[in-house]
């Protein structure tokens, strides 16, 4: 930097304050200081600091909260906090929280300045690096969502891309374990080098040691000669192990030498290799929960939940099950004849708790879009358990989708009102009407008129879609 470093302290007690700022001062830094958490909020809110020295205990509120407001005004620049009340609760907190780093009192100034310089430092550096990659941007890698759930994933992946660590990532069946692996590699240093996965679920101890680690030439029945295994095979890049939860304490051994020691030793070898691979595990049972039941290896599961991640079941992710169902559309559909989706099927889409996740949503498209006629999904193109959900009010809402038969209308009344169901399930869109009734545009567009009929197209889910029918075809507006 050409301009000192400008740091900002906040603390109520005056002779924690001069020492920083004489001290800070001498060694070539600009200081403003502030006894009052609400001051240094307003000071950073109307100025650039390079790094924030905050107290965790201050008269109008401690540093822990004071951390989540000054990184709402400034995300980027670091927030350190000081105390004399340290403790592993409090240091934990306040890193949850976002902190940079937590110092504990009494401190000399030689340690803070060395803290600040790093800090600085690695903020100059992700300044000069390209930005964290938006929401936007992992949908490439087939996440998909702006639910608040999703966007702490996304931070996490960021996060866990920047480390080499261990990452283990849980959630139920169905979430994209995989596709988070997947994520958290294309934004590593290693997005470049090999991604392998196996799922530990089925395969025996004896096979999976053998893909896993390799084997040597009469090793056992059928080693033919010498075989890498996945280890050997993903050097340099990463390795993707789902279904831990599957595997036995024996192979559990095997695999937390290999994290120890960063080597593996190939079935029926004596000697090691050194291999230079990342590990991600993912398991769709709690980990926890069975190293307190005895079912998985404690040892094995701190080492590989350096860095966790916990995807939520799509049934807490609000909102996303339109992005989703929009983004399978897209993928399924004929590309010139996207399908459009009926009030009725996206409310029984939205209704539904989706107990295998964004996977059971994806088949559930897939199969609507095989089954739509002409284009058009109803409920009944919907799984049973789906179609079950659609709401009966949206039927009755409308008067062309009452009992045509009720009040024994005339066959122009039939042809009427027939209509008029038609062009409110196909959302007012002349071209899907005229496709379902096997007419042209054309006549359909002189009934309309000769019916007098009006309507408001329905969106796919009743926001963005009404006036533009989902992906920009030709709607019947007011008549």
């Amino acid at each position: 930097m050409t301009e000192s470093p400008h740091i900002l302290i906040a603390d109520d007690d005056r002779s924690i304050r001069l020492m920083l700022e004489t001290g800070l001062s001498l060694n070539g830094f600009s200081v403003t200081s502030t006894r009052s958490g609400n001051e240094a909020a307003e000071l950073l809110r109307h100025g650039r600091f390079d790094a924030v020295l905050s107290d965790v205990y201050m008269p109008d509120g401690g540093g822990l909260d004071l951390v989540e407001s000054l990184l709402t005004i400034s995300p980027q620049t670091p927030v350190i906090l000081m105390t004399a009340q340290g403790s592993v609760e409090i240091a934990v907190e306040a890193v949850s929280r976002g902190a940079a780093d937590f110092i504990g009192k009494p401190f000399d100034v030689a340690t803070v300045i060395a803290l600040l310089r790093r800090h600085i430092a690695a903020r100059q550096e992700a300044e000069n690096r390209t930005e964290e990659p938006p929401a936007d941007v992992f949908s490439k890698s087939g996440l998909i969502g702006r639910s608040a759930a999703m966007i702490q994933v996304y931070k996490l992946i960021a996060q866990a891309a920047k480390s080499d660590a261990t990452v283990l990532i849980t959630g139920e069946s169905g979430t994209g374990k995989e596709l988070v692996a997947r994520a958290v590699r294309d934004f590593s240093p290693r997005a470049k080098r090999p991604f392998l996965s196996v799922n530990c679920s089925g395969l025996t101890d004896t096979l999976l040691e053998s893909e896993l680690f390799g084997y040597v030439r009469g090793a056992f029945t059928g080693a033919a000669g010498d075989r890498a295994g996945l280890f050997e095979a993903a050097e340099g890049g990463t390795l993707f192990l789902d279904e831990l939860a599957s595997t036995s304490p024996q192979f559990q051994a095997s695999l937390l030498r290999v994290l120890q020691s960063g080597e593996v030793r190939r079935v029926g070898a004596t000697q090691t290799r050194r291999v230079n691979v990342r590990v991600l595990g993912a398991s769709n049972a709690s980990l926890r929960q069975m190293v307190q039941d005895n079912q998985f290896r404690a040892d094995l599961y701190y080492r590989l939940s350096v860095f966790a991640v916990d995807l939520p079941p799509l049934r807490h992710r609000t909102g996303d099950v339109e992005l989703l169902t929009r983004h399978f559309l897209q993928k399924f559909a004929d590309p010139g004849n996207p399908p459009h989706l009926t009030l009725a099927a996206a409310k029984a889409l939205q209704g539904y708790s989706f107990p295998g996740n964004v996977r059971e949503l994806e088949n559930a498209v897939r199969r609507a879009v095989a089954l739509a006629p002409h284009g058009v999904i109803t409920p009944d193109c919907l799984p049973a358990e789906i179609a079950s959900l659609a709401r009966e009010d949206a039927v009755e809402s409308s008067p062309a989708q009452q009992d045509l038969i009720a009040d024994r209308p005339t066959m122009e009344e039939l042809e009427r009102r027939y209509l008029q169901l038609v062009l409110a399930e196909s959302g007012w869109n002349r071209r899907r009407a005229a496709a379902v009734l096997q007419l042209d545009r054309r006549t359909i567009q002189r009934l309309i008129a000769r019916y007098k009929l009006q309507g408001i197209p329905e969106g796919d889910f009743g926001e963005n879609g009404a006036d533009s029918d989902a992906f920009g075809e030709e709607t019947v507006g007011v008549l």
